[in-house]
């Protein structure tokens, strides 16, 4: 089942958030996305309805392995997709924000070819570096 943009963008969010080891609430959601408190607790209800994430008696929301799976893969879109455009010189600001469009778009068969060109290109410049 496709995510709609929305619940991929919370996915993506608990997984940064929770990347530096501290806990994540509805409140570090809200903070970092600029949403209001009560659509934050809306959207974290629906996801873990779907099976998307857990929250704990004090409020800790963890993603499921479903959750994660998704969150990575955002999170890998995302990275990738910014770094891309910021080499081919768009100023940074614009490219995270055109790669946080382009990650929830694009099918996996252009991801997956873009992603090659890259891997491929990097390995051509350390075979001229180091040859």
């Amino acid at each position: 089942m496709k995510l709609q943009e929305s619940a991929e963008n919370y996915l993506e969010t608990i997984f940064v958030l929770g990347m530096n080891g501290e806990p994540v609430r509805s409140v570090d959601i809200a903070a970092e996305l600029d949403y209001s408190k009560p659509s934050v607790s809306v959207a974290m209800k629906n996801l873990r309805e779907k099976g998307y994430i857990n929250v704990n008696e004090d409020g800790y929301i963890t993603l499921t392995k479903n959750g994660q799976k998704i969150a990575k893969s955002m999170y890998e879109r995302h990275m990738l997709i910014s770094d891309w455009l910021i080499f081919l010189g768009v100023d940074k600001k614009t490219a995270v924000a055109d790669a946080c469009k382009m990650e929830h778009t694009m099918s996996e068969k252009s991801f997956a070819a873009i992603k090659s060109h890259i891997k491929n290109w990097k390995n051509e410049i350390y075979r001229i570096k180091d040859g």
